[in-house]
């Protein structure tokens, strides 16, 4: 289900104030079109957010326009599953392409004609070298590019020539068609950059009608000009791209006037991997059930995990666009999922490691069974709207194992011998005995219970220390419930070039297989994340019923490492 995003203002950027600066000055005739265009060779992730949240929401703070883009021109890498994939996370996200889908394969046949066009004016050439020559020639920071052999083909024979690739002539590998430029210019990418290379490989659009496909520098700028694009932003990555950027469209008669590439910091988090290569490589790893596990940072994995698109988008908007590159703590993006949800999720309870509790003076009906009673609990004490439930209570109920001890340390106030605690929305029990195996592992807890009690106060004004959730034994329906810890030991699990599968942590997923939940907990919707009490925030699996995934914990740690660095 997608969300739209509210109307919202959003802080000042650089990439803003240029825009600002372009309108004042009519560059585009106060035109702005901004365009998203993701390769669909994987999933997108948290990193790609905010590249979106940007793009789209400058085009609304300006009343332009925002398209989705394929960069679809390495069929090698690209399927109609990853273009699915990405539509239906860019929805869910709270974004629509103005335009509809629109693919970089949608321009094949104008690209080839522009490259002829360069090839006629003497400034493309088809290369006979294989990959290897060629990176072998191009010299490096230091040392200039020598000359290809065949950088001087005429004008006919490279025509020739590049018309023969594209019907499938030569194979794999055999040919190139390069821009002729500057093998000795200080920019790298300027140095006879490739434009097409043979691969006979069927594409997920056009089939095998194409055995030759333009290179990124070649096909992205092309394609932006094409559909009107004024304002083409892409991360720090590609800024020494941009010079070729600029070039390629010089040379060309376009149908729009020429879009300008800013680029900008991407987003880096502490414990997360963003590379969609690496993350690939996690899932065919196995370590991950794939490419949308509730542990991976794309955004079908964030989502399944609980993830509000809400929270995604104030978070993106928080960070704002800078010139650099940054790491930031994922407590920080945890602390706005925590804040989204606090306010939404409806409470239930829940009980993870159970401990039978008898109440031993609880009443019993005709047959010797404990009286079940229902009991009125608050759904959402931060949203009145939210209402209450009729949750049952009766003498035999679940508990925390962690909420009981027989010999307690001074500031544990739970539940112990001789000591009164109060159970939520119940009563007040106090504990009079525990039953051991023979390891001295405590199997049940008796208390008695104070009728009085109801509601979890008591009439003479006694104040208990502790409040501790629970559920009815008899009525209890079983989930499994699975932890999450940081997937990646290292906040920086790709420093220094490492492999961040050597940094995998071995203990990222706990899985509770039989977990004690109340009944209603059996009617939440799925993909629908709730707060189990005292415990944090779970989502309910989006397509396998009673399997909840815990989003986030209950405790800020964003706060407490703001507060431990002053």
């Amino acid at each position: 289900m997608s969300e739209k995003p509210e109307e919202t203002e959003h802080p000042s950027d650089f990439i803003r104030e240029l825009i600002r600066s372009d309108n004042e000055q009519g560059t585009y005739g106060n035109r702005v079109q901004t365009r998203f265009p993701p390769e669909p060779n994987g999933y997108l992730h948290i990193g790609h957010a905010k590249s979106i949240c940007l793009n789209f929401g400058v085009a609304g703070d300006f009343g332009g326009t925002c398209n989705l883009r394929f960069d679809d021109t390495n069929p090698e890498k690209e399927s109609a599953d990853f273009v699915i994939a990405i539509e239906r996370d860019l929805q869910w996200l709270g974004f629509e392409s103005d335009r509809g889908t629109l693919y970089a394969s949608d321009y094949f046949e104008q690209l080839y004609t522009w490259a002829e066009d360069l090839i006629t004016k003497g400034l493309a050439y088809v290369d006979d070298q294989d990959a290897e020559a060629i990176s072998d020639t191009r010299g490096d920071f230091t040392t200039p590019g020598t000359n290809s052999p065949f950088r001087d083909r005429s004008v006919d024979e490279n025509l020739d020539l590049f018309r023969r690739m594209r019907a499938g002539e030569f194979g794999d590998g055999e040919r190139v068609l390069r821009a002729k430029i500057d093998m000795t210019h200080a920019n790298m990418s300027m140095r006879d950059p490739l434009m097409y290379r043979i691969r006979h490989v069927t594409h997920h659009r056009t089939g095998d009608d194409w055995c030759i496909y333009p290179n990124y520098d070649w096909a992205h700028g092309q394609s932006d000009a094409f559909e009107g694009v004024t304002h083409s932003f892409c991360t720090l990555e590609f800024e020494n791209n941009r010079e070729l950027y600029d070039w390629f469209l010089d040379q060309l008669e376009l149908p729009h006037d020429r879009p300008r590439q800013t680029e900008f910091g991407r987003l880096g988090l502490t414990h997360i991997i963003t590379s969609k290569r690496k993350l690939a490589a996690l899932v065919a790893s196995g370590k991950v059930e794939g490419w949308d596990d509730a542990q991976m940072s794309t955004l079908s994995g964030l989502r399944r995990r609980g993830y509000p698109a809400k929270a995604i988008r104030e978070f993106c908007d928080h960070i704002s666009v800078g010139r650099v590159n940054g790491t930031t703590e994922v407590e920080l993006l945890e602390s706005f999922v925590r804040t989204e949800l606090n306010k939404v999720a409806l409470r239930r309870m829940a009980v993870l490691d159970p401990l039978k509790l008898v109440i031993t003076n609880w009443p019993t009906d005709a047959n010797g069974n404990p009286v079940i009673e229902m009991r009125e609990v608050i759904n959402n004490p931060e949203d009145d709207t939210a209402g209450t439930r009729q949750v049952p209570f009766s003498g035999e109920l679940w508990i925390e194992r962690d909420d009981f001890m027989i010999d307690p340390p001074k500031k544990f106030f739970r539940l112990a011998p001789g000591r009164e605690v109060r159970l939520r929305s119940g009563y007040f029990v106090t504990c009079t005995d525990a039953l051991t195996d023979a390891d001295g592992t405590v199997t049940e807890v008796h208390v008695t219970y104070d009728p009085e009690t109801a509601g979890g106060s008591a009439p003479d004004g006694r104040k208990v220390k502790a409040t501790m959730h629970w559920v009815a034994a008899a009525t209890a329906v079983q989930a499994e419930v699975r932890l999450y810890d940081r997937l990646f030991v290292s906040p920086q699990p790709s420093a220094g070039g490492a492999d961040p599968l050597d940094d995998l942590n071995p203990d990222s997923m706990q899985v509770v297989a039989a977990a004690q939940l109340e009944p209603e907990l059996a009617e939440t919707p799925l993909g629908e994340v709730v707060q189990f009490e005292r415990i944090g925030y779970f989502a309910h699996d989006l397509d396998r019923p009673m399997i909840f995934h815990r989003t986030v914990g209950l405790r800020d740690e964003w706060a407490r490492i703001q507060k431990r660095n002053g």
